[in-house]
């Protein structure tokens, strides 16, 4: 697909920044009086609707149930379902809200103080969970299911609070702890291990080579695992490289060398070795540019890191990865990743890779080094030439942010949280519709307009924002008059968005190219295989 080609692709998928539909501004005090003929029009519509989720068409659900409450704003369940839609895709922010009404209905609901329950989780605030979820005993004390719920999510906050007492006790990294222990000799190969094997240096170190990592892929597509040591040579690999960069690493496309920008993979392993397919491995004339939220969600999120991972140890300045706001501690602990590299490689893998993902840059400048064969309307740099920003969420909640600001962000050893300028708005923030900036629909963040990334590009010398971080259903989406591009390289997200990939490749003078793919087979194994609780029930 060319660069010219996007338009007719905008008018058809409107992007997911847009509300979906916006919050409702009805009042409880001052109800529409509905009719006969409103009950019905709304009951026909909330069918319409149903059968829209059961095909995975959450957006159009959600657009169906907003038009079922305009006809009749005092039936909860319209509010409850339309907060299940609204989940499903990630709008935590306004099923919260939904929930909520649903409440001020009909504070017997039972099955809204669930959903309300379920946002909390998702926007990392369990101890809020933990009310509803006793709300919902309260009115069905013989639900084992939600009392299951509450009972792993207790321990998660109990988890939490332990973790955040430990922490300040710690004085040593994951990184230098592994060292130690393989120094030790407590982390040796096993001797009945028969699959690929990593080289050794003159003096004995480990070595990769592009043979090991293409025959660790196939042994991934067999559903093996490396042994622990191997596990470890890579991702220590891979953190001797990233606490070398900025937190803003600068790449230059030089003449006849192409870079690929991968969204969201989110540990869909079979999909990223079709999407390797088609961007071909890093080397010397190709880069292959992550932009972050390689795990979480799917179960094969540790193939998926070490892979990635890998290619960052054999090809330090053709594999650049970008931290996502899944790279982070209270991601991972509540959307898989933790438990699955617990599962497959043990607890102190689980902080090495915990570790390393602080290590990670926040951003990347993708600069051209061939002037643009058309200038007009296009935002350069200095030297005349395109660049592209990218980083996994976007904007600030701020203007006049520099270059050279973020470049010098405070990151090894932090977890970016959620609230702060810097470090967390970079990963979570989505562009909106509207000028100026709002909440985030996901509950978590902020969301900046048009004319916020026009006065930062312009103040930068930017050509555009290249982010990820949300599905698109055609796995790309331009937007802000083309001065921001989302894209999203996980089809079928979690088996059940029904949406494509795409990546964007962009030559030395800073031409756009987009190609979509479609979602592979996979072993039969859920998202979110290894989460316990709320959570892992939505992926069922």
């Amino acid at each position: 697909m060319s660069e010219s080609s996007p338009s007719s692709l905008l008018s058809t998928s409107p992007p997911s920044s847009v509300p979906s539909p916006a919050l409702s501004t009805l009042s409880l005090a001052d109800p529409k009086e509905v009719t006969e003929k409103d009950r019905q029009e709304a009951a026909r519509l909330k069918a319409e609707a149903n059968k829209a989720f059961i095909s995975h068409d959450f957006s159009r659900a959600a657009q169906l149930y907003s038009e079922a409450i305009s006809h009749n704003p005092g039936d909860p369940t319209l509010f409850c379902n339309r907060a299940y839609a609204r989940i499903k895709i990630e709008e935590h922010g306004y099923a919260l809200h939904d929930a909520s009404r649903a409440i001020e209905l009909n504070p017997k609901y039972a099955k809204a103080y669930y959903r309300r329950a379920m946002c909390h989780i998702q926007i990392l605030k369990p101890q809020l969970a933990v009310a509803d979820l006793k709300k919902v005993l309260a009115l069905e004390p013989q639900n084992a299911q939600v009392r299951k719920e509450l009972d792993s999510t207790q321990k998660l906050v109990r988890k939490i609070e332990f973790e955040k007492a430990i922490e300040v006790e710690e004085e040593k990294s994951a990184a230098e702890r592994c060292l130690e222990i393989i120094a030790e000799g407590s982390c040796e190969v096993e001797k009945n291990y028969g699959g690929p094997k990593l080289g050794r240096t003159d003096d004995g170190k480990y070595k990769i080579t592009i043979e090991f990592i293409r025959s660790m892929i196939e042994w991934f597509r067999d559903g093996k695992t490396l042994p622990r040591r191997y596990a470890w040579e890579i991702v220590l690999g891979a953190h001797d490289h990233f606490v070398k960069e900025e937190s803003l690493v600068s790449v230059k496309i030089e003449n006849g060398v192409t870079i690929d920008i991968i969204g969201d993979v989110h540990g869909q392993f079979y999909d990223v070795l079709h999407l390797l397919s088609l961007t071909g491995e890093p080397s010397e004339k190709h880069v292959l540019l992550m932009n972050g939220d390689l795990v979480d969600r799917g179960s094969w999120s540790v193939e998926v890191i070490l892979t990635a991972f890998a290619f960052k140890w054999l090809y330090p300045e053709s594999m650049f990865i970008n931290r996502g706001n899944h790279e982070a501690k209270d991601m991972n602990r509540t959307y898989g990743f933790e438990g699955e590299a617990k599962h497959k490689h043990g607890e102190q893998t689980y902080k090495l890779f915990a570790y390393v993902f602080t290590t990670m840059p926040l951003a990347t400048l993708v600069s051209a080094t061939r002037p643009p064969a058309k200038k007009q309307n296009v935002i350069l740099s200095t030297g005349g030439v395109k660049r592209y920003f990218v980083t996994h969420g976007g904007l600030f909640s701020k203007d006049g942010v520099t270059l050279d600001e973020i470049r010098t962000i405070k990151r090894i050893g932090r977890q970016p949280g959620t609230e702060g300028l810097m470090l967390p708005q970079l990963l979570w923030t989505d562009p909106q519709e509207s000028t100026g900036w709002g909440p985030s629909k996901r509950g978590v963040g902020t969301a900046f307009g048009p004319d916020v990334t026009r006065r930062w590009c312009e103040l930068n010398g930017v050509t555009g924002i290249l982010r990820s971080h949300e599905v698109r259903p055609d796995g790309y989406a331009i937007e802000h008059n083309g001065l921001c591009t989302t894209v999203f390289s996980a089809p079928n997200y979690v088996d059940q968005g029904g949406n494509k990939g795409a990546f964007i490749r962009i030559d030395a003078e800073g031409t756009q190219e987009y190609t979509q793919f479609e979602a592979q087979p996979h072993p039969n194994v859920r998202p979110m295989a290894y989460q316990t609780g709320g959570l892992a029930s939505l992926m069922m």
